[in-house]
């Protein structure tokens, strides 16, 4: 007889298991990967994910009441707010890295959209975040994203500023539609 996978892991205590309370829906773990990109602003993850407004809304909600995400006020009159990772949400970036190598090599048809590479000495990140060349584990303020062969620069505005090479956390700034 098989069971129903419940709505949450609530009655559970492993990690895993309540971390994926947290980050477990695939919209919300988009929209950390973009918050690493730089993109900040409600309009640019609606455009970049394709995501519906309700989805959206309700991930941003949830990932700054479960402190991954700030909201913070960038413009007064309209009201504007951007969104960024806390140092909870940064911790997930060896998460995310490996997430993606382990797309790469395991998902057949998979190419890489970016390349993460140290931006001291222009070596590409090891699976897990270290620069093979330097032998050190690279920080965040360090990485620089590239574009790879699996990206399209001109699907949205928002994919067009993200071709540039750029550090990770950096601030996009999109042109409009």
């Amino acid at each position: 007889m098989r069971m129903a996978l419940g709505k949450d892991y609530a009655t559970q205590q492993c990690s895993i298991a309540r971390a994926l309370e947290v980050i477990g829906e695939r919209w919300t773990l988009l929209v950390v990967r973009d918050a690493f990109y730089g993109v900040r602003r409600y309009s640019d993850f609606l455009v970049h994910l394709g995501i519906p407004r309700a989805v959206l809304a309700a991930r941003l909600q949830s990932l700054i009441e479960a402190g991954v995400l700030e909201k913070r006020r960038y413009q007064q009159s309209p009201p504007r707010d951007e969104y960024l990772l806390t140092d909870s949400g940064k911790a997930l970036w060896p998460v995310l890295r490996t997430l993606g190598v382990w797309g790469s090599e395991h998902i057949p048809g998979t190419r890489p959209m970016r390349h993460f590479v140290h931006a001291a000495c222009g070596t590409e990140l090891g699976p897990w975040g270290n620069c093979p060349a330097c032998a050190q584990v690279v920080s965040l303020e360090d990485v620089e994203m590239r574009p790879g062969d699996g990206l399209d620069p001109n699907r949205d505005p928002v994919s067009r500023a993200l071709f540039a090479p750029r550090r990770l956390l950096q601030p996009l700034e999109a042109d409009p539609v």
